[in-house]
């Protein structure tokens, strides 16, 4: 799996939100602290297995990783973050539509 680079993806984040509003700053910032723990999961799961073997005297039985419940747990906090950030909208680029068989061409019902 291809590792994210946090760095670029912060200042990627960084550019479609107000840099002087500090709590969007902060958000943005946790929001990648999010992303490296998700990320840290993810190295401890590849490394130990998707299940683990849990022995307890004579008993032995077999659960999910922990590191699994932990990222359905950063992933709603990922998206409950994503959701409250102010992203500022992009300008859309103006439509160069042209006539259709010299017709000029009907506008959407929207």
């Amino acid at each position: 799996m291809e590792r994210i680079n946090f760095e670029k993806l912060k200042n990627q984040l960084l550019s479609r939100i107000d840099t002087d509003d500090l709590l969007e700053v902060k958000k943005v910032n946790d929001l990648i602290r999010l992303h490296e723990l998700d990320a840290e999961c993810d190295t401890v799961i590849d490394r130990d297995g998707i299940s683990i073997t849990i022995e307890n005297g004579k008993q032995k039985f077999i659960k999910s990783h922990p590191s699994m419940n932990e990222k359905m747990k950063i992933n709603a906090q990922k998206i409950a973050l994503e959701k409250s950030i102010k992203f500022k909208l992009k300008a859309t680029p103006a439509s160069t539509s042209k006539p259709v068989e010299g017709k000029p061409k009907r506008g959407s019902l929207i």
